[in-house]
């Protein structure tokens, strides 16, 4: 079977859905799996992006009724080329909003949202190219830094929708002035990533993770980065050491069941899976 092919079962043991839930959302037509034999449903990566995405709304308490409104609206007003897993979605008090880079937005209504607490972010999977996350930085990965980092920093953030080389520059700055500035070598990192430099992305999280070696967030950056260079048992491991720093990130468990899954590796990534359920339940 194609790794990137899915059935309904491995779909269910990697996210804890129901069988009807995926089924209901086939019907709505918010996924479309191909047939395989005996016309069994068989689900490519994005599709599993897009379910995930659902139940990670759901988890957030948003009503199912407003799930599938939602994706219907904003499935109508995409360009016949896009798919919903382009987007990153994410629940807001109880709505759901859009999140650009530089705009945000109700998806019901099409509402501008300004300086809205996010409840439940869901990670980078809506929009990476293959659906692999590469996380932001959380509060807790933010180390004390002086004056002068911080506003490098705060100046490379807003220089990335507009510059993405002057922002690279500006997190390079922030990083010579503080070493241990960890949120500068996940950003950075990340915007490295994008723009398919994942090689120098990898030298720059290795020199953050030498200054923090305890921040989980800059192990799974490398691994994310380190799968799109098909360096896959690096990945594991870089996953791996995440994972012992922070055994509650779920999406080092998910990212993990599913490199495990593709390399056919079924025990280790059911265990992986039955981590990222665990932990979805308990969010």
């Amino acid at each position: 079977m194609d790794l990137e092919s899915h059935t309904i079962r491995r779909v269910q043991e990697m996210l804890g859905l129901s069988r009807s839930a995926i089924v209901r959302l086939v019907e709505l037509g918010f996924v479309t799996p191909r047939r395989g034999p005996r016309r069994a449903y068989l689900f490519s990566f994005r599709d599993v992006v897009l379910l995930r995405t659902a139940h990670a709304l759901r988890a957030a308490n948003i009503p199912t009724a407003k799930i599938l409104r939602s994706l219907r609206r904003l499935k109508d007003e995409l360009p016949p080329e896009a798919s919903l897993s382009s987007l990153r979605l994410l629940a807001v008090g109880g709505n759901i909003a859009v999140r650009e880079r530089d705009a945000q937005w109700e998806a019901e209504s099409g509402q501008l949202l300004m300086n809205f607490d996010a409840k439940a972010p869901l990670h980078r999977e809506a929009i990476a190219p293959a659906a692999r996350p590469l996380a932001r930085p959380s509060p807790r990965a933010a180390g004390r830094s002086p004056a002068s980092a911080e506003a490098l920093f705060a100046r490379a953030e807003a220089l990335e929708a507009v510059d993405a080389d002057a922002a690279r520059r500006a997190y390079a700055q922030a990083i010579a002035a503080q070493p241990d500035f960890t949120n500068a070598y996940l950003n950075l990192g990340a915007l490295l990533c994008e723009n398919g430099e994942c090689q120098e992305a990898v030298r720059i999280l290795g020199k953050g993770i030498k200054h923090r070696p305890e921040e989980p967030l800059l192990y799974f950056n490398r691994a994310v980065a380190l799968e799109d260079l098909h360096r896959f048992a690096e990945a594991l491991a870089s996953y791996d050491q995440a994972l012992q720093l922070d055994p509650r990130l779920a999406d080092a468990h998910f990212n993990a069941g599913r490199l495990h899954d593709e390399l056919g590796h079924g025990q280790r990534a059911i265990r992986h899976y039955s981590a990222y359920r665990r932990l979805s339940r308990e969010t």
